[in-house]
């Protein structure tokens, strides 16, 4: 009969229980239900709620247990209903009525809750040092490609010039930002659940505080009621992980693009790409590819999250169940994810001398060169002007600004002198550029140093 079962005449339908049981997923933070367990255990020893002496045999237990579990000389039974009630039930087998004392002064609501709060505080940290690893991949990426001249992209039509670095650093800030929204989620989520038992506290005279500095955490929750009916830790860190993922996204997008012979601004490794089982000329870039495919996946994960809570009126119902599978498989996601993409990165290939060739077309440097004829003194709209018919003078005669001859300049205006030439080379216009944010190689690399000081 289940812990739960007194009431009931029958045993509970043996599809049912399959059904209702979610051990194989929630042993996953056995380490958790133990911490969370000893903590509580603790707390009713010094409150004298249970005998100190049955707290302390019960502590000992829980650590032999966790012990035993991690060496592999207890299995966890899959057909218990789940990793709480496997292991107070394992408890009790060991210590009869001691173990049984366990259970005081709390619900499965709150323990549940607790668990899952300790498990993904520390996936949080976990994420945020993987992270840290995947903008230190970035920096050192970028501080190798200082000088490599690319275009830069808006409405995938070339714009202006910048560096590889440049383009390489705009992801750091976005892991940078995703790494402020982890910490933030870990501040908010990092509140005491343990407590507020199956929905209204309980009358033992319980010390919630004890417990919320054995357990590192900041604060106690303020309501029973909203202590075990809420969730809006996993849906705001699904949240973060779907930002996390699209960035991944939008890069590994542009190296799929980048690798493609229409491209071919880099090569991936070959340990990082795939072939044809029909074309022996193909090199895939797979590993993007299904970066882009999980986005979708964890972004599933958040609407699944985000429609489960939508309509439960509290405070628990067993729909929250449901919350584990989604949450887990959008950390477990993120994490495979950054620990693909950082060797793919660190081996990445750069083709310099296609980069700077495709920044030659397109007429990159025309805002430049409407500034050259602003700082001469002509209105910037008027300039805007002269330079747009120039790029079409150009187009029709199949040149490009740097191989206009200085009379084709002058008939256009009388303003552009010889040193035109100058204001519109690429490394010109990119090393012009120094004001912060900037692409000039002197400004990005402070912009690595700055990152990797703080790393």
């Amino acid at each position: 009969m289940a812990l739960w079962g007194a009431r009931f005449k029958k045993e509970l339908n043996s599809k049912v229980n399959d059904f209702n049981s979610s051990i194989k997923f929630d042993s996953k933070f056995y380490k958790e239900d133990i911490e969370g367990s000893i903590a509580h255990v603790t707390m009713l020893g010094k409150q004298e709620i249970i005998e100190k002496e049955s707290s302390q045999s019960i502590k000992k237990e829980l650590k032999k247990i966790k012990e035993e579990i991690e060496s592999g000389s207890l299995i966890i039974d899959e057909t218990a209903e789940d990793i709480h009630m496997f292991i107070e039930t394992e408890l009790t087998k060991r210590l009869g009525d001691i173990g049984k004392k366990l259970h005081t002064a709390r619900s499965r609501n709150d323990q549940v809750t607790l668990d899952l709060k300790l498990y993904l505080r520390n996936q949080i940290d976990i994420l945020i040092e993987k992270l840290n690893c995947l903008i230190k991949a970035f920096c050192k990426k970028a501080d190798k490609n200082l000088d490599v001249v690319m275009p830069g992209y808006t409405h995938m039509q070339r714009a202006q010039p910048i560096t590889f670095a440049h383009h390489l650093m705009a992801y750091t800030e976005m892991f940078l930002r995703d790494i402020s929204r982890l910490k933030d989620t870990r501040k908010r989520m990092n509140v005491l659940p343990l407590g507020s038992c199956a929905l209204a506290g309980t009358t033992y005279n319980i010390d919630r505080y004890l417990v919320k500095e054995l357990l590192d955490f900041d604060e106690v929750t303020q309501n029973s009621l909203d202590g075990v009916s809420d969730r809006d830790y996993c849906l705001e860190l699904a949240s973060d992980i779907s930002m996390i993922m699209m960035h991944l996204s939008r890069i590994s997008e542009e190296i799929i693009l980048w690798s493609s012979w229409e491209f071919k601004f880099i090569e991936l490794d070959d340990a990082f790409s795939t072939g044809s089982s029909i074309m022996p000329q193909k090199k895939n870039p797979d590993i993007t590819e299904l970066i882009r495919g999980k986005t979708g996946r964890v972004y599933g994960d958040l609407i699944g999250l985000l429609n489960l809570m939508k309509g439960l009126p509290l405070a628990y119902n067993k729909d929250m169940q449901e919350d584990k599978e989604a949450i887990f498989d959008a950390v477990e996601t993120a994490k495979i994810c950054i620990d693909t993409f950082i060797p793919m990165l660190e081996t990445m290939k750069i083709n310099k001398n296609n980069m700077r060739e495709s920044a030659n077309k397109g007429f990159i440097n025309a805002t430049d060169c409407s500034d050259y004829l602003v700082k001469k003194g002509m209105p910037f709209r008027d300039a805007y002007k002269v330079v747009g018919e120039l790029v079409s003078y150009c187009i029709d005669n199949g040149k490009v600004l740097e191989t206009l001859s200085i009379e084709e300049y002058k008939n256009a205006n009388e303003l552009f002198e010889e040193d035109i030439y100058k204001e519109i080379s690429l490394e010109n216009c990119i090393e012009k550029r120094k004001v912060v944010g900037g692409p000039a190689p002197s400004t990005v690399k402070k912009h690595i140093e700055d990152i990797m000081k703080n790393m």
